[in-house]
């Protein structure tokens, strides 16, 4: 099966209307996904004052903005939203796409945006139960006529979701690389996984301890797609790779990330897919190398989609 192939656009430190140019071009130009994320501060963290756009308005104007694409989130924070809000936004959304949706959804990380909205930042252990939660609550949501859940941290009666979602069923996506809880989340209740920016050995390591967790809860490990996002450092050709690589030294040497000419992007992803990964998401920050960009589309898609 080919290597999906998928574009995440971090909407921080560009002009809305670049976005929206930007996921029209991979709309049109054989890319199977766009993902955004959810954010209110900039991410990794400085000091608020970077343009940052909030996930669900932003999702709503990429289902208009595109057509083909199947669209999501790598992930929302289960601590910003009510679980069974969130389904109902996810919902509309769906409608308004026509049925391309796909949730990612994760515990939360960014301190900073927390206290500085007025969210509480619980321990990890918290972050974790609230996340296991609400995934049950907006699985049930998606999937039953009506639904009752009572946790420690959300609960839902007799919740109705109508419209009824568009796809008959909406993947869900659980993101992170926690080896005893998140991946243990992602083979219990999703129909995916995720992880971002590491290198191949820790890529196939985790695919390692997620199938381990599919053998102890009695899941066959071939229902979880499983997806990586990689940092989008290559070069239309040597003298942009090598120029790429002196800009973003910072964020190429933790690994994770396409460096080079197209033919080693090709190379690598090739890479990820024997390692296990369904999915390849290339993560875009301004500014945008669109020459790069280009010559993935021309280059590199059409090599992985043969």
């Amino acid at each position: 099966m080919a290597l999906k192939l998928g574009v995440h656009t971090g909407q921080q430190d560009v002009e809305l209307d670049e976005l929206r140019s930007l996921w029209r071009y991979i709309d049109g130009h054989g890319w199977d996904f766009i993902s955004i994320w959810d954010h209110f501060y900039e991410a990794p963290p400085r000091d608020g004052t970077s343009p940052a756009f909030e996930a669900i308005a932003a999702m709503s104007v990429l289902a208009a903005e595109t057509a083909q694409v199947r669209i999501g989130c790598h992930v929302f924070c289960m601590n910003y939203r009510n679980p069974a809000l969130l389904a109902k936004s996810l919902l509309t959304i769906d409608h308004a796409s026509h049925g391309r949706v796909e949730v990612g959804l994760g515990a939360g990380w960014h301190v900073q945006e927390h206290e500085a909205y007025g969210y509480t930042f619980p321990s990890v252990k918290e972050r974790l139960d609230r996340l296991e939660e609400g995934i049950q609550i907006i699985r049930g949501m998606f999937t039953q006529d009506r639904t009752t859940f009572a946790g420690q941290y959300y609960r839902v009666t007799d919740a109705t979701l109508y419209p009824r979602p568009v796809q008959q069923r909406v993947p869900i996506v659980v993101g992170g690389r926690g080896e005893k809880r998140t991946l243990k989340l992602a083979a219990q209740y999703a129909d995916g996984w995720n992880v971002p920016y590491i290198n191949l050995e820790e890529y196939q390591r985790l695919n390692g301890v997620l199938d381990q967790w599919c053998e102890r809860l009695d899941r066959d490990p071939t229902e979880l797609e499983r997806s990586v996002n990689l940092h989008m450092h290559m070069g239309a050709n040597q003298a942009d790779a090598d120029r790429i690589k002196s800009e973003r030294a910072a964020t190429i040497r933790g690994g994770g990330a396409l460096t080079g000419t197209p033919q080693e992007a090709i190379e690598t992803l090739r890479y990820y897919q024997e390692a296990g990964a369904a999915r390849v998401s290339i993560a875009i920050r301004p500014p945008i190398e669109w020459d790069a960009l280009h010559a993935f589309a021309e280059e590199v898609i059409p090599a992985i989609k043969q």
